[in-house]
């Protein structure tokens, strides 16, 4: 792999540890089809590359020694079919972080205390491609997305009972329950201000980051989020438009898809 250019600012490097990040996140979930067929336990050593263009490759090793860049994980094909797909992707995920790490440090070695702090803090607000890849940190179950990108789920049916004196609403919710078949009985806290929702929204849609590319909810993009596994994507990523997303029933993200498809019979 050649290193065409070399990061010499704490913000430089932080955008070549992104791009990076990216590109690996992008083998490991959209383009896992293609990057599991390439990692062909019949060929040489190979490692999985991330390039600052947000593009990966799957190539041998450099062969100057020593390499120019710290290299990834070698021979990362070899334990392709002995492990289970999940166990196989998570490993090379945390092999992908490690990498990714050493190359930041690799570049940030001349840094003074301060700009490696900064540069860490950096990288540490981001979710690691293990992280995604195996949605470590998943995000909190949601009935709506920003610009009407998902579609809530009926729990049952729900009617005022009684309103107490300090405000609380108790409400009668009939779910049906498969093997009792009784009612459930279920306080609600009095309905909380404005401010306070937006403060709990903002939090909820905090621990929420993108199955495509890794980058952290905002809420001026639009998202929609697959019924299958529960990931959330930038419409962008999964090339979905808002108006798009109004005629989908039932949304399966692209590795949900490909899934699918290997497993029906033929």
């Amino acid at each position: 792999m050649e290193v065409t250019y070399m990061p010499r600012t704490v913000e430089e490097v932080f955008k070549d540890y992104r791009g990076r990040r990216a590109s690996m996140i992008k083998a490991l979930t959209t383009d896992v089809e293609e990057f599991y067929r390439q990692c062909d336990p019949e060929k040489e050593n190979l490692c999985l590359y991330g390039l600052p263009d947000e593009q990966w490759e799957v190539n041998l090793p450099a062969e100057e020694v020593p390499p120019e860049l710290p290299e990834p994980a070698l021979g990362i094909n070899f334990a392709r079919d002995g492990m289970q797909r999940k166990d196989w992707l998570s490993l090379v995920a945390v092999h992908s972080d490690a990498w990714l790490l050493a190359v930041a440090s690799f570049y940030g070695a001349r840094f003074d205390k301060n700009d490696r702090k900064r540069l860490f803090n950096m990288i540490n607000d981001l979710p690691t491609v293990f992280e995604v890849v195996t949605r470590r940190k998943s995000s909190k179950e949601k009935t709506s997305v920003n610009n009407g990108g998902s579609k809530s789920k009926p729990s049952g049916k729900m009617g005022a009972d009684k309103v107490s004196e300090d405000g609380t609403v108790t409400l009668s919710m009939t779910i049906h329950d498969e093997m009792q078949g009784k009612p459930i009985k279920q306080d609600f806290p009095p309905p909380k201000d404005e401010e306070e929702t937006l403060e709990e929204d903002e939090e909820e849609h905090g621990e929420t980051f993108c199955g495509a590319c890794g980058a952290p909810y905002t809420e001026d993009e639009f998202w929609i989020g697959c019924d299958v596994c529960e990931k959330w994507f930038h419409g962008k990523c999964v090339k979905v438009t808002p108006a798009r997303a109004e005629h989908i029933k039932q949304y399966k993200c692209p590795a949900c898809s490909t899934s699918n498809k290997r497993a029906r019979p033929s």
